[in-house]
């Protein structure tokens, strides 16, 4: 325990909850208050004052350090989790569309749940290095579809490489819609995929308006790569279970954060 008659000051306390995490990852609520000889309160504010500086991330009965991951998740096990999320987060981000639009769709399970509203509107172009959207809107003939070409990920059944990346920086977009496995305040957006770095970047580079949308469960985590702050986005949209001093440290840099 923490020597009762020195008692630090905030600051101190929350830089030390900071080193223990990096030695075990993850701690509760009740092991914070027995090392630093506090209240719950205590170790709650704290909690919350370092997840606003996205140093740290609240998880239930404790707290985390950032998480890296190591490898994408494949697309067969992407497409089964939190359908219901990604769908609430497309019907927000299909607000943003109109036709006449040319838009880029990033390869994933997330930005695919915005064919069908694409497909109600039409008239628009889409540019993707997703093989799933493509298929899908195959026998649409009232869209206009550029696949980017590029090596195939075999995993994600996406384009990837310089290839694909040369395409994007030949075609101006209205909006991009960037997909991520990792996100997080201090790193942003990130990837453990080093061919997937220049095919993110030439479409945000490409377009007018740079969408997140990205899943609160992946929010915390972070690859080896960076593709860019979160302040390079607006709006980022994501689901509710985003916790409100995560969202409140986002919102701070100025961008707007749909929780949907």
């Amino acid at each position: 325990m923490a020597d009762a008659g020195a008692p630090m000051i905030p600051s101190q306390r929350r830089e030390m909850i900071v080193r223990q995490l990096r030695r075990q990852q993850i701690m509760s609520v009740n092991q914070l208050t027995e090392i630093f000889n506090c209240s719950h309160m205590t170790v709650r504010r704290d909690i919350a004052a370092l997840e606003q500086e996205g140093r740290v991330f609240s998880v239930p009965g404790g707290v985390r350090i950032a998480s890296q991951v190591h490898s994408e998740p494949s697309h067969q096990s992407k497409a089964i989790v939190e359908p219901e999320q990604k769908q609430r987060m497309a019907e927000h981000a299909a607000r943003l569309i109109k036709p006449d639009m040319t838009l880029y769709l990033d390869a994933g399970t997330t930005t695919a749940c915005l064919v069908p509203h694409i497909l109600a509107l039409g008239g628009m172009t889409v540019v993707t290095n997703d093989f799933g959207i493509v298929l899908a809107l195959a026998d649409a003939t009232h869209v206009n579809v550029i696949h980017t070409g590029g090596v195939l990920d075999h995993p994600n059944r996406s384009a990837v490489g310089n290839l694909a990346a040369d395409t994007l920086r030949n075609i101006a977009t209205d909006i991009a819609f960037i997909s991520t496995s990792s996100w997080d305040l201090q790193r942003g957006v990130t990837t453990p995929s080093a061919p997937k770095i220049e095919v993110k970047k030439a479409a945000m580079d490409s377009a007018s308006q740079i969408v997140l949308m990205a899943t609160s469960s992946k929010y915390g985590t972070f690859g080896m790569y960076r593709i860019a702050g979160l302040d390079r986005f607006d709006p980022i949209i994501t689901d509710d279970g985003l916790t409100a001093d995560a969202a409140a440290g986002i919102r701070k840099l100025g961008v707007e954060l749909v929780l949907a």
